[in-house]
């Protein structure tokens, strides 16, 4: 159900400026699927650039990316639209950037203007690079061009496009310089987590002409307010990492964190719209071993390759079990490694990979050097959140693979990837000299695309497959290996990897694990495997091992945690299957519950009130609440923990708004939608001067003025453009609106304003 609050006139007004700070002249991150409206390429690299649907240079999908090919040498420009800035001496400019390199050489980019229309540049800052990474440019621009009405920035590259194989852009924005400005940078927790104290840590930049010697800082989460008063002494465009010193103790689940500066340099930010920061946090039910994932792209024509195959043999045959393997045979140098296929081109292609050898590891391009022991020992030593367990056996020529895979966090949108390699192949030889290659992808299971993998976490998912070896270049079916990585699709993170047990049966997990409760006693029953037969039964409580290893199908332990989460896991000599999770968490919560009763109100012209419309949008407060979202026009606005958000603008509009609750057990649906517009209250309707007819309507208006000549009819969408404009000189007026969307249109009849609606 929409609700509508009409005070007069409307003209819409994109609500994202009610939230910003007048500080900002110019804001793009490149949200659509095509280079923006009034962007342009000049110079060279015109067909290099385009939107990607990545998040590389750490904002939100979507981001711009240059490529390298079609290869050029010189000056590439991304250029934004014309901008006015009459009055403005100086202005900062603030990007966002990750370079994906090719060579060690460095090349360089900058930001430089024009207002001649790009025929003449004038540089602002420049930097070289030459080392993979994610990095963050605010500079101060005060060139020759400030002070004029078409003022064109760009961000320009400058080199041979052949160094480098990507390099990703976003979050551009121009604003004026302020005094105190001090910008929240990052929120530096990780986004999966154990239970337990966790310390909140943040970085803030200062993007502000004078020092930064203090200011405030809170932080919101599961219902927690903290606020903290730092000291630093930060000169502009510095950066400093800061943390609370009041943890917060987090059980398994899902949280949003909101970090929040409140005064700088004891008083007001002159620039609030950059103090805010959020990000979800998920705290896991249990973790494991991770091991790391190898992806190696090579070829038995490439010179270079050699090299790095010989060490990376050596580097593995000294780690066993310590990581997950494939290598994939590429088609390029010419003729390619005979053992190319297709599935080795589409990972190829989903690394954006253009040369050999490179090695991928645990989803990062790390180019054309060689996994170190050390790098190894420190994944294998840190936490995953995602457990794989499985094994393979051969029946004649085909392969027969199960996969257990149980998730410690919620996982969305990822892909379970299967790859049957060849351990030591010697039928590939090529140009390079080498005679014998190891770990060569023969098959993926079912295809190079991966299996969809959504799961709650606690919720294992089995995968099984067959598949006739006898289809691929294997050379012998005794020599086989099989590895499973969970990865999510878009953002290429690597949740963990495994090599399965090979030539064995499938360790298969318990069944129908329950619990029971009664105050702090627990008492566990479950189910012998559906095959096999395990040697005992490990359990473990809240990620503690409370049983190695019991006969019993059966386990009664007392626990004064704030939670419990069992895990049963099913012994087999050396081998475990995958565990088995119950848990009294989400049973017991309460769902969130959408707010209702939605409501606005709009004042105008009040008095210390720096906007024009002062609108108050409001919802009846949900039991349990910790907070609540707001969301206008369908996107992600603001969040509160009142059960009220203030916007305000100094235009008339009008706007959809919806709330959704945050509590405990997540987020909730989203609420009903309130549409409301705002408008001068000195305007007036004048439907009783005219007769319209129908309204609404599908095809045509008839204007029928009561007592005069209608001189011309001027009509306006809600955006506040004008569709149409015609002259009448007569006292009616059929109009033709066949052609228009559907929605609100306001037609001026010689400066008197009626509303007409027209139907889908």
């Amino acid at each position: 159900m929409r609700k509508t609050l009409l005070l007069a006139m409307a003209l819409l007004l994109a609500m994202t400026t009610y939230a910003q700070s007048r500080a900002i002249i110019f804001n793009e991150t490149f949200d659509g699927t095509t280079t923006p409206t009034g962007w342009s390429v000049m110079n060279n690299g015109t067909s290099n650039w385009s939107v990607s649907p990545t998040d590389k240079a750490g904002g939100e999908p979507n981001e711009m990316q240059l490529y390298w090919s079609p290869t050029f040498f010189g000056v590439s420009r991304l250029v934004t639209p014309a901008i006015d800035l009459t009055g403005i001496s100086s202005v900062v400019f603030s990007f966002k950037h990750y370079l994906d390199n090719y060579q060690t050489a460095s090349s360089e980019i900058g930001i430089a203007t024009s207002s001649d229309g790009g025929d003449t540049w004038n540089e602002g800052w420049s930097q070289s690079y030459n080392t993979d990474g994610q990095y963050n440019v605010d500079q101060t621009i005060s060139t020759s061009d400030m002070g004029k009405n078409n003022v064109m920035f760009c961000i320009y590259f400058d080199g041979n496009a052949s160094n480098i194989d990507y390099w990703y852009f976003d979050d551009v924005t121009i604003s004026t310089l302020e005094s105190n400005d001090a910008k929240m940078f990052s929120i530096d927790v990780e986004q999966y987590l154990p239970a337990g104290d966790l310390e909140i840590a943040f970085s803030v930049r200062n993007v502000g002409s004078n020092d930064l010697t203090s200011f405030e800082a809170s932080y919101e989460i599961d219902g927690t307010t903290v606020s903290e008063s730092f000291n630093t002494n930060l000169g502009m465009f510095e950066n400093g990492q800061f943390a609370f010193s009041e943890k917060v103790n987090l059980t398994p689940g899902n949280y949003e964190l909101k970090i929040e500066l409140t005064s700088v340099n004891g008083g007001d930010d002159n620039d609030p719209s950059n103090n805010t920061l959020n990000k979800g946090l998920s705290v896991a039910m249990g973790s494991t071993k991770r091991i790391p994932m190898i992806e190696h792209f090579s070829s038995s024509t490439c010179g270079p390759c050699v090299y790095i195959n010989s060490q990376m043999h050596s580097v593995c045959s000294s780690n066993e079990g310590k990581f997950a393997y494939v290598k994939y045979p590429m088609y390029w140098p010419t003729p390619g490694d005979p053992y190319s296929t297709d599935e080795s081109t589409a990972r190829k292609t989903y690394y954006n990979i253009s040369a050999v050898p490179q090695i991928v590891y645990d989803a990062v391009n790390i180019g054309a050097v060689v996994v170190t022991t050390n790098q190894l020992d420190e994944s294998i030593n840190s936490d995953a959140y995602v457990n794989i367990k499985g094994a393979f056996d051969i029946d004649g020529t085909t392969i027969n693979v199960t996969a257990d895979v149980m998730p410690y966090i919620t996982v969305e949108g990822c892909k379970v990837f299967v790859s049957v390699n060849e351990k030591t192949t010697t039928g590939n030889v090529g140009t390079n000299g080498e005679t014998e290659f190891h770990h060569i992808m023969m098959k993926m299971l079912d295809n190079a695309e991966g299996n969809d993998l959504t799961a709650e976490a606690g919720e294992y998912q089995r995968f099984e497959f067959s598949y006739d070896m006898s289809q691929t270049h294997v050379e012998e079916m005794s020599d086989l290996e099989v590895a499973v990585w969970v990865q999510h699709y878009n953002s290429k993170e690597i949740f963990n990897s495994t090599f399965l047990n090979e030539y064995t049966e499938h360790n298969y997990p318990v069944q129908n694990l329950q619990m029971t409760e009664n105050g702090n006693n627990f008492e566990l029953t479950w189910e012998a495997p559906e095959a096999g037969s395990p040697s005992g039964y490990q359990v473990i409580v809240n990620s503690v091992v409370v049983e190695e290893n019991t006969q019993d199908l059966s386990y009664s332990f007392e626990n004064t945690a704030d939670y419990c989460i069992v895990e049963v896991v099913a012994l087999y000599g050396d081998n475990k299957s995958i565990g088995v999770i119950v848990n009294n968490l989400s049973q017991d919560e309460d769902p969130c519950m959408a707010p209702t009763n939605l409501g606005a109100t709009v004042e105008q012209d009040l008095e210390d009130y720096q906007y024009k419309y002062k609108v108050t949008m409001t919802w009846d407060a949900v039991d349990g609440a910790t907070g609540y979202e707001v969301y206008v026009n369908g996107s992600w606005f603001g969040m509160t923990s009142d059960n009220f958000y203030i916007a305000g603008s100094d235009n008339e509009g009008s706007f959809d708004f919806a709330v959704t609750t945050l509590c405990a057990a997540g987020e909730s649906e989203m609420s009903e939608t309130y549409t409301v517009i705002v408008e001068d209250d000195a305007l007036e309707e004048y439907t009783n001067e005219f007769e319209i007819y129908p309204n609404p309507a599908n095809d045509f208006v008839k204007l029928s003025s009561v007592d005069g000549q209608i001189s011309v009819v001027r009509i306006y969408n809600v955006m506040g453009m004008m569709v149409d404009e015609i002259e009448v000189n007569a006292n009616e007026v059929e109009v033709n609106i066949s052609d228009y969307n559907s929605g609100i249109y306001f037609f001026n009849i010689d400066g008197k304003v009626v509303k007409v609606v027209k139907n889908s």
